[in-house]
């Protein structure tokens, strides 16, 4: 089996920035639309590989029969819009079908759902069409509409989808009124938006329906092993081999709607300042001057394809703030296409002074290695523990009191830098330990025996430190080398491989390949990373409302799980850190930066909360106003702690197309600050006295 060469959260979905063309799909006829020969081999296959080497024992049985059914049905109709209650009753007679559907390959249950699914697709956008025309809406109605149905109920009866139909297009005509829109151009967007939603749900073919199957098969075992068509498979092959050209960020689909899952270190979308995890892009054009197409409902892959372009040239974006919530009036962002550089993404250091002391701060956002240059047999490849091992000649040469290691939102990257950075603060040991799904257990070490630095250290994680960033946190924690700082981390403690199907056909043929969860990490301590990611030694106040975030949040994932502690002596005794945490609280709650913060974070946590939006159009522009009014006070009063001028609104400093100064208001640098006087107060903890005062 291929081993995926990185272990990082986003391994598969930041390639999606420079994924190759898509052909055009043509309409296919719902006469099409059944299960071949292929198809049945490949689920057999398929049923095979994962009761076989799946890290979690799989057992096909009724009882995940009813898990795939649910699945299969959220994943064609995620929101909610078009099955009814009495279409989800009559799928109830493949309840405990389908794993023997699977396991003997007869798929016909699937191919119906999907024929039911495409029908009501149709009713319900002719259903949207004539509401749109008629556009008799009174937006002073009290009522309000349901954009998250997740975790509503199914519409009981057709009369009650048609109700949330008729909400859901005057949602839509009211966000278009919001933006500025007039009347003929709001009736075009929708009617395109709507057609385009139709076209493409007519464009699936077999092997997509094939493949939303099978996955709603594989995401019931574990939210990380997913099936890839031949066709995906050789989309993701071209995209290995592509530089990163475009935007720079990580891409997914949620619902109907294309959202920033992160942007990329040192991208163009990072350095504009313009692009943001949990935006939602909504439209997309080319150039200074092109026109805008209306993304809502497309493919993730269409999206990718419309963003990333040739270096140097422009594309704009319609843009939903996360920070604006389901009431955010569009924003249009231009961005000029690059390349991503390895040089962009490396460590990079600089000084804080607090508390009478000066601390050096190493930013990792990621944990890269030169591989190519590495096989070519390059002496000085670049990887992040060479770049780290000169910051720190550089930061001792500084005579600093200490050392931060920043790894909020580094989603991972190669284990072996985990490992030889791990080695660059212990003397030498195990680092962590992997178990694979036959139980064996492998252990990762460092054999170097040579510090790069043994002074105070602390370790700076957030909700989306992720895999190599907790297997290099958990690490320092366990030998008590360091103090970790922040919130939890995000829990992915597992590790993928890629398996052609292929080699298990007789005949050897093409049959996509499997992302499949072979074994998972384990501290050295032996607890897992995964689920409860690293608990830091100190936790911010922003962790409130990490626990709906990470791991933890999604479907399936593996529990917490422990083995026996690898043989390793810890460094330092775990330090006293009761003391540490009531001085961290008692000072950032007198601190205008951490406020802004916690602020930020509370009214982010309020948002993504909320399942429904007014349909009074007064209502949604005083929301809009308020919230606004709210997030420029926030910005003034820290602008106004950094002797920054106050700004009239929150975007009077941006240009379109330059590129904005880095963190002018020095957001970043709050938690790195705060770190460092916690560090601060544990080097003087340390320090014998006769009498020490909290």
């Amino acid at each position: 089996m291929k081993k995926l060469l990185t272990l990082g959260i986003n391994a598969l979905c930041l390639l999606l920035v420079s994924t190759a063309a898509f052909a055009v799909a043509k309409e296919v006829s719902p006469e099409s639309l059944v299960p071949n020969d292929t198809q049945r081999q490949t689920a057999l296959i398929v049923n095979r590989v994962l009761e076989r080497y799946h890290y979690r024992k799989v057992h096909l049985d009724d009882a995940l029969s009813e898990a795939i059914l649910k699945r299969y049905l959220e994943s064609l109709d995620p929101n909610k819009s078009f099955f009814t209650q009495e279409d989800i009753d009559s799928f109830s007679k493949y309840r405990h079908e389908l794993d023997d559907a699977i396991a003997s390959g007869r798929l016909e249950p699937a191919f119906e759902i999907y024929r039911r699914f495409r029908q009501r697709v149709d009713e319900r956008v002719d259903l949207a069409l004539r509401l749109l025309q008629e556009n008799k809406f009174d937006f002073t109605r009290k009522e309000n509409y349901r954009f998250d149905r997740e975790d509503a109920p199914w519409a009981k009866n057709e009369a009650e989808i048609r109700d949330q139909w008729r909400k859901r297009v005057k949602n839509d005509i009211l966000g278009l009124r919001l933006a500025g829109k007039d009347e003929k151009k709001i009736r075009e967007t929708l009617e395109k938006r709507y057609q385009t939603m139709r076209r493409r749900v007519h464009q699936l073919d077999a092997d997509n329906v094939f493949q939303t199957f099978i996955n709603a098969y594989t995401l019931s075992i574990e939210p990380h092993t997913g099936y890839m068509s031949p066709e995906r498979s050789e989309n993701f092959d071209i995209s290995m081999r592509l530089s990163l050209q475009g935007i720079g960020a990580v891409l997914r689909s949620d619902d109907e709607y294309t959202v920033i899952q992160k942007v990329v270190p040192g991208g163009p979308a990072d350095k504009s300042g313009q692009l943001h995890a949990g935006d939602k892009i909504v439209g997309v054009a080319q150039g200074e001057d092109g026109e805008m197409e209306d993304i809502i409902g497309w493919p993730l892959q269409d999206v990718v394809e419309k963003i990333r372009g040739k270096k140097d040239t422009i594309v704009r974006l319609n843009v939903l703030p996360r920070s604006g919530g389901a009431n955010a009036p569009v924003k249009t962002v231009a961005i000029k296409r690059d390349k991503i550089k390895l040089e962009d993404q490396a460590a990079k250091s600089s000084i804080i002074e607090v508390d009478g002391m000066r601390f050096g701060v190493i930013d990792v956002p990621a944990f890269y290695r030169d591989f190519r240059g590495q096989a070519a047999g390059e002496k000085n490849f670049r990887s992040t523990t060479r770049d780290v091992r000169k910051l720190i000649a550089g930061l001792k040469a500084e005579k600093v009191d200490g050392i931060i290691v920043d790894l909020r939102n580094n989603g991972g990257g190669s284990l072996t830098e985990a490992t030889e950075l791990t080695g660059l603060f212990i003397p030498h040991g195990p680092v962590v330990q992997v178990k694979d799904s036959q139980g064996h257990i492998d252990v990762e070490r460092d054999s170097d025996p040579h510090e790069a630095y043994t002074g105070p250290l602390a370790v700076l994680v957030n909700r989306n430190s992720a895999s190599a960033s907790e297997i290099f946190a958990a690490a320092i924690q366990d030998y008590g080398r360091g103090l970790i700082v922040g919130e939890p981390t995000f829990g992915k403690g597992t590790v993928q491989s890629l398996v052609d199907l292929g080699q298990f056909s007789p005949h050897k043929q093409d049959l996509g390949r499997l992302r499949l969860t072979i074994a998972q990490f384990f501290r050295v301590r032996g607890g897992s990373t995964q689920h409860k990611g690293v608990v830091p030694d100190v936790v911010f106040p922003t962790a409130k409302g990490s626990g709906k975030h990470g791991e933890r949040s999604l479907d399936n994932a593996l529990p917490w799980a422990s083995i026996q502690a690898a043989e390793y002596r810890a460094v330092n005794q775990v330090p006293q850190t009761p003391m540490l945490q009531r001085k961290h609280e008692r000072r950032v709650a007198r601190d205008s930066g951490f406020n802004f913060l916690v602020e930020q974070n509370q009214e982010f946590n309020d948002m993504e909360a909320r399942k429904e939006v007014s349909l009074v159009e007064s209502e949604r522009r005083k929301e809009w106003d308020e919230r606004e009014k709210r997030a420029l006070e926030r910005h003034n009063r820290l602008r106004a702690l950094r002797g920054l001028p106050a700004l009239n609104k929150l975007d009077d400093d941006e240009d379109e197309f330059e590129e904005k100064e880095d963190d002018p208001e020095g957001i970043n640098r709050i938690m790195q600050e705060e770190a460092a006087h916690i560090l601060a107060d544990f080097i003087r903890q340390q320090r014998p006295v006769t009498a020490q005062a909290e």
